[in-house]
């Protein structure tokens, strides 16, 4: 099996080939995404594999840069301008900004400019009746004024299509009969759930992936059979389950998050080997640092995510948070004479001081390393030589009147700060004690920085996983290969409602039974989306019980929302209605999954020799008076590390693509996976 993880940075590979698992790290190509991939590919011999699960921020990146094909779209005439309006939210620091403007409105840069937005004459009712036909000669006319424009696919949303697709249907036969074969999505089979604006972004977003990774895919497919893969390609998707190439390529909206979130799965799938099922998981890269959550084995899931603020997409996605902070992350000083690090960052190009490429501000990693916790001479493997000269000199260029000491002390101080404030929000606002949490830290920096953040984050212990540069990418290779249906339906729950909830989920599973090859191992999972009547949100992923639906069982759905409702909100209120709004089915094909080798444990002629020994400097809890002299930290190979071993912080393991650093009052526990656990000493 071989999963490929492409960054912004790097695209990262790995295998599962004999029990034994294998890397690569090659640098991403933004004039062809697919060389570093199948560059890595070739590396690790992908003619033998049976399986290629793949996950990429190709799609995220071209929205965020909006490096876009043009496309237009149809809307209900006088709806042209929902995609400029959005849901009218505003993010809780621009609250009383009158300067701020969403970033894809028309005032700003929208997904598809307002010429292009073209009104439909036609009008369905909420109960699915038409109240106006749809013009044809009209929308002709619209669409020629399209084909002029030269757009190269088309999105459709019209009001209520969800209910009653027939007026979208008939636009996208008009669509072709006009602009001949280009990608059309219309809302009703791409989303066809309530609420128009999320259902329309999402329909545009599925045209513009169409798009963008049409060309993509085939270049992928051609280019892996020529180095002789004849296995099955695999996109992942929002929430990191895999989907068949084909497959996906119906409804490409779905895999335009999949980087961030194969981080969660690999954290859920390792942490279940280990017994730690309640997780806050924490990838710190070049740039950002993405934070989730597992609690019980399983990631928190929500219906939508948001590509940028208020820019929804309906797809089921791990709950991630991303915040500026990285190797990368930029040290400066702020309006008042403080160090700030970060939200900026330094990027690959031109990089943190060190890198020598011309970068003169210091980052994070200048800091790690003048500390003394990277080895210049190590560093990415050895295929990156550090100048420590360069970092200083970043650090002496800063305008404050700090000293060098302080300087890189505050700085180291700040981003670790950071990192945890990060990793606190998040547990808080999903309800979690972070005090029950295992912080697991992956990314090329994360165990670099996290353990240092294991007490301001409160958290148990921290563990550092096998591979942890290329953790997400491993998270591929423990995920289920999963097909998704949804249907809105406004339906109070009621035994009256029985037969039209049972025709629902009967439908999705025979839909869902057609893209599933014939006698696959499968297991169907129902749930549903509902509200006590009168609330205008939903409480998602209200279980549904299998089998026919009927009085008894709309009976255990509504005590089932009740419970959901309580252990989400904390209050329950058994005498309200509770309606119905979106009804779910997930066909779930469990695949083989990566399974991590043992380490053995230490002999007797086989003693704990660290490889040298490193002066760590400038930190507050080293316990010296001067500084800048330092202490010695013992520094260790992590291959040569056995299960069982226990080593007294401060000390560094390096394993060439990472550093992990554990400070004065921890202790490093190996353990049965080779993974690194970090806890206080006072803990044990």
């Amino acid at each position: 099996m071989i999963a490929v993880d492409v960054g912004g940075t790097f695209t990262d590979v790995v295998a599962l080939r004999d029990g034994a698992i294998h890397t690569a790290k090659v640098s991403t190509d933004y004039t062809d995404v697919t060389k570093p991939v199948l560059r890595g590919a070739a590396l690790l011999g992908a003619e033998g594999a049976r399986v290629f699960n793949h996950a990429s921020t190709h799609g995220l990146n071209a929205v965020i840069t909006r490096r876009l094909p043009k496309i237009g779209f149809l809307a209900t005439e006088g709806h042209r301008d929902i995609l400029d309006m959005g849901r009218v939210w505003r993010p809780a620091e621009a609250i009383l900004d009158p300067h701020w403007r969403r970033s894809f409105g028309d005032a700003a840069r929208p997904l598809v400019p307002r010429y292009l937005r073209r009104g439909i004459r036609e009008r369905i009712m909420a109960d699915g009746e038409t109240l106006f036909a749809l013009n044809e000669a009209q929308a002709r006319a619209e669409l020629e004024v399209l084909r002029g424009c030269g757009v190269a696919g088309i999105a459709i949303c019209l009001i209520n299509a969800y209910v009653n697709p027939a007026h979208e249907q008939r636009l996208r036969e008009l669509v072709h009969e006009v602009l001949g074969d280009v990608p059309c999505s219309i809302s009703s089979e791409v989303s066809p759930l309530a609420k128009e604006y999320t259902r329309a972004s999402t329909t545009v977003v599925d045209t513009l992936m169409k798009l963008i990774y049409a060309d993509y895919t085939a270049t992928l497919e051609k280019g892996l059979a020529d180095i002789g893969f004849t296995g099955r390609l695999n996109f992942a998707d929002c929430a990191a389950t895999l989907v068949p190439s084909n497959r996906a390529m119906e409804q490409p909206f779905r895999i335009v998050f999949s980087g961030p979130a194969a981080g969660t799965v690999a954290s859920a799938h390792f942490g279940s080997l280990i017994g730690e099922h309640d997780l806050l998981c924490a990838d710190v890269g070049g740039t950002s640092c993405d934070i989730s959550v597992v609690t019980g084995g399983e990631p928190f899931v929500n219906t939508t995510f948001e590509l940028e603020h208020d820019l929804v997409v309906n797809a089921l996605a791990n709950e991630v948070t991303a915040i500026g902070a990285g190797g990368g992350s930029l040290v400066t000083i702020g309006q008042s004479g403080e160090i700030q690090v970060g939200p900026g960052s330094a990027g690959s190009t031109p990089g943190p001081a060190c890198y020598g490429r011309g970068g003169t501000q210091p980052t994070t990693t200048d800091t790690c390393l003048m500390i003394g916790i990277i080895d210049p001479d190590t560093f990415a493997g050895g295929n990156l030589n550090l100048d420590t000269g360069r970092a200083r000199e970043a650090f002496e260029a800063l305008e404050t009147d700090f000293t060098l000491a302080q300087r890189v002390r505050y700085a180291y101080e700040m981003a670790v700060h950071n990192i945890a404030e990060g990793v606190f929000n998040v547990a808080i606002k999903n309800g979690v004690d972070p005090r029950d949490y295992t912080l697991i830290a992956y990314g090329a920096a994360g165990p670099m920085l996290l353990p240092a953040a294991m007490d301001a984050v409160h958290c148990k212990q921290v563990v550092v996983p096998p591979n942890p540069g290329l953790f997400s990418a491993l998270g591929l290779l423990s995920a289920d290969q999963v097909f998704t249906a949804d249907r809105s339906a406004y339906t109070l729950l009621t035994p009256e409602a029985a037969p039209r909830i049972d025709a629902l989920f009967t439908e999705m599973e025979n839909q869902l039974r057609e893209r599933i090859e014939p006698g696959a191992k499968v297991t169907f999972e129902r749930s549903y989306d509902g509200h006590l009547v009168g609330q205008s949100w939903e409480t998602p992923f209200v279980p549904v019980p299998g089998g026919a639906i009927g009085a008894d069982a709309v009976a255990v759905m509504i005590a089932s929302f009740h419970d959901t409702y309580a252990e989400r909100s904390g209050n329950r209120f058994d005498t309200m209605p509770v309606e119905g709004v979106t009804f779910r089915v997930r066909a779930v094909l469990h695949t083989e999954k990566v399974e991590y080798p043992e380490v053995p444990r230490r002999g007797a002629d086989e003693p704990l020799t660290p490889v040298r020994t490193a002066t760590l400097r400038f930190l507050g809890d080293l316990g010296v008076a001067d500084e800048e002299t330092g202490r010695p930290a013992a520094v260790y190979d992590r291959a040569a590390l056995r299960a069982g071993d226990e080593i007294e912080g401060p000390v560094i393991v390096d394993e060439g693509l990472c550093t992990t650093h554990a400070g004065v009052g921890q202790r490093l526990t190996v353990g049965r996976y080779g993974e690194l656990v970090i806890r206080r000493k006072e803990a044990l």
